[in-house]
């Protein structure tokens, strides 16, 4: 555990007790002297200190390099709280001898959240100072390390970039005043300028990676990672055009567990229900404005390519003339495309035209958060030009998704290639906090209308 983990979880056991204090407090006016902290009062605190630090251990809140934005935090102390309040409730009722009792619990929890939350926050602001950066030193100097140091250059994260170590035969494509070493002297350089990481970015490693430098930093206590591991950290999408089929098999994630998909099922039947029940009243206006709006169907029957690359069909209200694609066949949408209704226009916008799709989530077609689900007159040719274009259907297609909230609409051949890293990040990291933090940006989507095209 590094030491700014141990800052951060040392805070966190303090900020509970401190949490059960005031709920004490708030609940009966005054502490309760007759509650002490060394009898039963002490299994209280430390079961429900415990219950909160392994839930934020789950919501992953103690990896700095997920948590590099504060509406992150604000979601993984979201899915915490959530957590906890469901393990603490069911403790409650199956031993409550010796658990924090009902109103006590509520809002000691409450309050811990909030300082959990304003801790965490402020511990990421100080981090992003430069005298707290971590320090970043980039093995190579080819066109693969230069894409690194801009990326460095270019975000807000808590990096500065120290320099370029140079190899034998590799091409230099980064300013010469930054090469400050050579890969013979790799320990040497990395130890002169304090450097926290070492990035792998050589072009061509046969012939040319100091292994023996590169093992002596990482049993220094100097973190190695390879270009395209740290590209997904910086850019939450995947490098595809560097990464090769073992370094899918090796890399941390793509773990898509039978206890994960069961959550997933059980989350997304409960909220295609519930979003199905609140939209009732909409669904006959909507069909009756689409109908009146422009002659054919009230609803788009379209295939699409679902999980393990089996069609289904997708249900959503039409939002073009029904004569759209009679002359071209199946084309991308295009910005501002004349083949869009007056109401389909609003529709597209607001999102609404996907309500429909909520069945195909009842369904087990779709999920509610996913890849987008594609045309398969369009895949076969997709497939051919984009490398690991076939992996993005190992999970079910979704109404919303990574890509589609960190992309706009895609168009073409380069746009499916950029959703695609977005794409495998998502499966790569599929997590219920992930999910939750997609839901939330897609909300924003809907309520400032940047929906579809």
């Amino acid at each position: 555990m590094t030491e700014k983990i141990s800052i951060l979880l040392l805070i966190d056991l303090i900020m509970t007790v401190v949490a059960v204090y005031f709920g004490l407090t708030l609940r009966f006016g005054a502490f309760p002297h007759a509650y002490d902290f060394l009898g039963l009062g002490a299994a209280r605190v430390l079961i429900f200190g415990g219950v909160l630090i392994f839930s934020s251990f789950l919501a992953e809140l103690y990896d700095n390099e997920k948590n590099n934005l504060k509406k992150e935090v604000f979601v993984r102390v979201l899915t915490a709280t959530l957590i906890s309040f469901f393990v603490l409730s069911t403790l409650y009722y199956l031993i409550p001898t010796v658990m924090i009792g009902r109103a006590v619990l509520a809002m000691s929890l409450a309050l811990f959240a909030v300082f959990q939350l304003s801790w965490h926050i402020s511990h990421q602001i100080v981090m992003k100072f430069p005298r707290f950066a971590r320090r970043v030193l980039i093995l190579g100097t080819g066109p693969l390390a230069n894409q690194m140091g801009c990326i460095i250059s270019s975000m807000h994260h808590n990096y500065v970039l120290t320099g370029y170590v140079n190899c034998t035969n590799e091409a230099v494509f980064v300013p010469q005043n930054s090469i400050i070493g050579s890969g013979n002297g790799l320990m040497e350089t990395a130890q002169r300028e304090k450097a926290h990481k070492i990035v792998v970015s050589l072009s061509e490693r046969r012939g040319t990676f100091p292994l023996k430098d590169v093992l002596s930093c990482k049993l220094g206590g100097i973190e190695v990672m390879d270009a395209p591991s740290f590209y997904e950290q910086m850019t939450g999408k995947l490098l595809i055009e560097n990464i090769t089929p073992s370094w899918f098999i090796f890399s941390d994630g793509f773990k898509i567990t039978h206890s994960k998909m069961f959550v997933k099922r059980a989350v997304d039947v409960a909220l295609s229900l519930t979003g199905l029940l609140i939209c009732l009243p909409l669904i006959p206006l909507i069909a009756l404005a689409v109908k009146l709006d422009s002659p054919g169907p009230v609803f788009l029957r379209q295939s699409r390519m679902g999980q393990r690359e089996k069609n289904f069909v997708l249900y959503k209200f039409r939002t073009m003339r029904q004569d759209a694609e009679a002359s071209t066949g199946a084309v991308w949408s295009q910005k501002d495309d004349p083949r869009v209704t007056r109401i389909g226009k609003f529709l597209r916008k607001s999102r609404l035209d996907e309500i429909p799709q909520l069945f195909n989530v009842l369904k087990g077609d779709m999920s509610i958060v996913g890849p987008r689900p594609e045309r398969p007159e369009f895949i076969e040719n997709l497939k051919e030009v984009i490398p690991f274009y076939s992996e993005r259907h190992f999970v079910k297609p979704g109404i919303t998704g990574w890509a589609q909230i960190k992309y706009p609409y895609g168009s073409s051949v380069e746009d499916s290639l950029e959703k695609l890293r977005y794409d495998l990040f998502y499966i790569k990291n599929l997590t219920f906090s992930l999910d939750l933090l997609i839901m939330l940006e897609t909300s924003k989507v809907i309520l400032f209308g940047k929906g579809g095209r």
